[in-house]
């Protein structure tokens, strides 16, 4: 009580936020109308001058209230569009590194203008982050025209650009892309082998467009870029076999929890089926054998029980295509990892394509905190505020309207069948359309979209066909007092192609699209039409000239009309076919009607057979409505009903909240660990010398196997020479008499070291004395850079196992995080005395062989999850032309002259396994190459 008081008198906290920014608005309007007369020269001046004024000092803040002058007067120019106040106070928001929630249609895109600017004053470079490569590319030419106008340079990241236009467009002042993209260059970056091949300069501002969509819903699944491993098409068909033979008894499922698991039976039925088969390598399925087995089985259960088509995926032109939870669109080239996209390519019958081996993979959450200054932008954040903070540290802030909202947002209907519901929405759908008012109907998926078609068809009604852009005239006869005829829309990842287009129309009066989410769409539903879109599609083959001229004249005083006809029927009608388990992809619903105050209205119609209250209790609710004797065709509507559900969509949030911290955990230990070995990998691209970084691998390597065998203050006699010996042999491809030495009066281990390192050196300097520093250089720097990576993936597969069997540990009352960091840990020290026995053993042993032809490329590797693209990536590039680096002991040198087995001068240089050349028999290390 006291508290609604106190916000009556002074205002939530978000109005004291909003309140504080309203001076510097002021300060902006004050400068108006000095800034509009400038000529156009004179205000592209301004740049340069705000330049030299960070150069001599000033700050960005300092600078704030000319540059958004200015920026806005260039907007007026350039686009015929100039920032509101509220558009203003957005900007501040994210120049701040906030995250700005402000509603549907009330011009997101041109905000980001402002701090974008500003930001890149710098010259360091800002990220503008988009959730697909139709919405960077069009910003960036859009909003592109003002960063130009202004003398910036600007450039866009979209799939299929090579690594120069990928270099050229991120040393560009402003850079707009996809986060799928910018996380895979950085990855990409961290596979090469030379700085000056690397495409990205440097994580210093972005702004996230959607970051509700980027930052939440897709936090959870990693960026993975993958190497195929062996075909093993015909396991996953056999594993596939036995699930449909699996009785209900036999499976455990948990659909709140997304969870399905075997009982006993189903575990002894299916172990006798696989032993049947000949897929088990001992008799019992849990031996540790077939835990390769066991993995197959369960990915090919969650398959079968957890996925289903035309909701999580589609199968389109023989691919298992994966459909975005969140946006209902397509993702093709994404996917699912650990042989799960497999097991539903088996599913389906498709073909199947090889498993992959992660070669470099990191999450959203830790490539965006990467940046030194993150910002955000989206119409629904609210909700999300807490995790926003907790993860990204990231302050939002609702900034109001520039024009009062006036939408109708009704309370949900609820009915007790799905029948009696959807019969209640073509009722309402009919009336819409009747009345000449547009009707945007959501669904939560392809599948039920397609339901509700069917059955508009059956009560009369034709889908549009959208391929001839002519055709869509149907609509409009409405227009011309005709009766508005029965076609609707269908917005789903079927038909992603036109989706800019279908969506830019749903304002028409007596238009009916039924859209599968309306996240991230990029597109506003303007009432009467978008005429913009309307020219581009339907004069696309009318030249310009005075025929041209008249149809645009036609269409804009068509589509006046037309908005007139809707504002009359009131405006867009959102109706909801039932909720989601988060409320920010419902009110992304509801917030496409009322934009810039237009008039809107918005229902939910849900039953007790949905999802989500199915899965929440949904058999209390209906017997307790059969005894108020709720009859069929009626529904109960009231605010209370409302809260429930809230409640409801609270705790499957929090619940999922609770899962990506979790698992962000987890990953905080792969990302320090990534950290240090890619700053590494970069400090060692940058080293001219590479020779005392292997050296010191060569001395530490060295200095741990003879403290392996030879026991602190011991006598030589009690050391172990021979594995010494043998170890030398293995790593160092040294034949050392080591137990010579341990015979000697008075030898100690230092001295053994010693010896060893001095032998060691004379072998590696030979070598630089052969090839020369160049190609030394080349071949150390190489081989540091192929071993880390190498050993790196493998680092990535034992982590990954790691984690999945980590949770056992709490049977055991331990801990399983603090037992992963600590496992996490050891494995990375084996990595770190892996690395330095991986490098000198290689060094020791390489040859180099005179080769004319070009060396051939690094085997193919394709981004894999979240990357559609396919990359290949070949040495080509860095190795000298005439160079082959060999590794192993027994490739040599190809000998330029006849060898005189009685003239050693002849010989050349000689592998260490190769036979001698005096032709004693022997090998060479054992003849002539033996050291004294």
């Amino acid at each position: 009580m006291l508290g609604a008081v106190v916000r009556k008198l002074f205002g939530t906290s978000n109005d004291r936020r909003i309140r504080a920014y309203r001076p510097r608005v002021a300060e902006i309007n004050a400068l108006e109308a000095e800034v509009s007369a400038l000529s156009d020269e004179a205000l592209r001046a301004r740049t340069d001058a705000f330049r030299k004024e960070l150069a001599e000092g000033k700050t960005l803040d300092d600078l704030l209230v000319p540059a958004f002058a200015t920026v806005r007067e260039a907007a007026k120019r350039a686009l015929g569009q100039r920032h509101f106040d509220v558009q203003l106070i957005g900007g501040m928001v994210q120049h701040e590194g906030r995250i700005s929630e402000m509603k549907t249609g009330e011009g997101k895109t041109l905000v980001a203008t402002l701090p974008v600017y500003l930001n890149a004053l710098t010259g360091r470079g800002v990220h503008v982050v988009t959730v697909n490569d139709y919405l960077a590319s069009r910003d960036s030419e859009w909003m592109g025209q003002v960063y130009r106008f202004l003398g910036l340079t600007v450039g866009v990241i979209v799939h299929g650009l090579d690594d120069e236009q990928r270099k050229a467009a991120y040393a560009c002042d402003v850079t707009y892309g996809t986060n799928n993209e910018l996380g895979f260059d950085y990855l990409r970056d961290n596979m090469k082998y030379r700085v000056e091949d690397m495409v990205q300069r440097g994580h210093v501002y972005a702004i996230v467009d959607e970051v509700d969509s980027i930052l939440i819903d897709e936090a959870r699944t990693p960026l993975i870029i993958s190497g195929p491993l062996d075909d093993r098409s015909e396991f996953y068909n056999t594993i596939d076999a036995f699930i449909p033979r699996l009785d209900k008894e036999d499976v455990d499922l948990d659909e709140k929890q997304r969870t399905v698991t075997m009982t006993e039976a189903g575990m002894e039925k299916m172990e006798r089926m696989l032993r049947e088969a000949g897929q088990l390598k001992t008799d019992s399925l849990y031996d540790v054998e077939n835990v390769s087995v066991v993995h197959h089985v369960n990915q090919a259960l969650r398959a079968h029980k957890l996925f289903q088509r035309d909701k999580d995926y589609i199968v389109r032109n023989g691919e298992v295509v994966i459909i975005d939870e969140f946006t209902g669109r397509m993702m093709p080239g994404r996917r699912y990892s650990d042989g799960l996209h497999q097991a539903l390519e088996a599913k389906e019958r498709q073909p199947i394509q090889p498993e992959n081996q992660t070669l470099a993979s990191i999450t959203f959450q830790n490539y965006f905190r990467m940046y030194e200054k993150l910002a955000g932008m989206t119409g629904t954040a609210l909700t999300e505020e807490s995790e926003f903070m907790d993860i990204y540290g990231l302050e939002v802030v609702e900034v109001p309207t520039n024009l009062p909202m006036v939408r109708i947002d009704d309370d949900d209907e609820v009915y007790r069948t799905a029948g009696e519901k959807y019969r209640a929405i073509i009722e309402v759908i009919e009336d819409c359309k009747q009345r000449g008012q547009p009707v945007l109907v959501g669904t939560t998926s392809i599948e039920k979209s397609e339901q509700l078609a069917d059955m508009l068809r059956q009560r009369g009604w034709e889908s549009h066909d959208f391929s001839d852009p002519h055709a869509f005239a149907a609509l409009y006869s409405g227009d011309e007092g005709g009766s508005h005829p029965k076609v609707f829309a269908i917005l789903n990842a079927r038909y992603h192609e036109q989706e800019a287009y279908i969506v830019s129309q749903a304002g028409v009066p007596g238009a009916v699209t039924i859209a599968t989410n309306m996240a991230g769409r990029g597109t506003d539903i303007q009432l009467g039409g978008n005429a913009d879109m309307r020219i581009k599609v339907e004069l696309a083959d009318v030249p310009e000239g005075p025929e041209r001229e008249q149809k645009i004249e036609s269409i804009k005083a068509q589509i006046a009309r037309l908005k007139e006809k809707a504002l009359k029927a009131g405006g867009l009608y959102v109706l909801g076919t039932e909720r989601h388990e988060s409320r920010r992809i419902d009110n992304q619903l509801r917030g496409r009607s009322g934009r810039q105050g237009d008039p809107g209205h918005s229902k939910f119609f849900l039953s007790l057979e949905d999802d989500l209250m199915r899965i929440f209790g949904s058999d209390k609710l209906d017997g307790m409505l059969r005894r108020l004797g709720l009859k069929e065709n009626e529904a109960i509507v009231h605010p209370w009903i409302n809260k429930a559900l809230e409640k409801a969509q609270q705790k499957v949030e929090a619940r999922n909240f609770d899962i990506r911290k979790n698992l962000l955990k987890y990953d905080d230990v792969m990302n320090d660990q990534r950290k240090v070995i890619f700053e590494q990998r970069i400090d060692w691209m940058r080293d001219e010398v590479t020779a005392e970084i292997v050296a010191d691998m060569r001395r530490s390597v060295i200095d741990d196997l003879v403290s392996k065998h030879v026991p602190e203050n011991a006598y030589p006699e009690q050391w172990d020479t021979a594995g010494l010996k043998e170890e030398l042999s293995r790593v160092l491809g040294l034949e050392l008499p080591v137990d010579d030495w341990a015979k000697e009066e008075g030898i100690a281990d230092e001295e053994l070291i010693a010896r060893i390192e001095r032998h060691a050196d004379e072998h590696m300097a030979a070598k630089a004395g052969q090839w020369g520093p160049d190609v030394m250089r080349y071949v150390e720097k190489s081989i540091l850079l192929q071993s880390l990576d190498h050993l790196w993936r493998e680092h990535l597969v034992m982590l990954d196992h790691l984690r999945n069997v980590i949770g056992l540990r709490g049977y055991g009352q331990r801990d399983p995080l603090n037992e992963y960091k600590a496992e996490a840990f050891a494995l990375f020290e084996q990595l770190s005395q892996g690395l330095r026995e991986a490098v000198t053993a290689q060094l020791m042993r390489v040859e180099i062989v005179q080769q004319p032809e070009e060396p051939p490329p690094l085997p193919f590797m394709e981004a894999q999850q979240l990357d559609p693209a396919a990359i290949g990536m070949g040495d080509e590039e860095y190795v000298p032309a005439d160079v082959d680096v060999r590794y192993g002991a027994g490739q040599a040198a190809a000998p330029t002259i006849e060898r005189d087995p009685k003239n050693p001068a002849t010989w050349g240089k000689v592998g260490r396994n190769e036979a001698c050349p005096c032709g004693s028999g022997k090998k060479y290390k054992h003849c002539h190459g033996r050291y004294a």
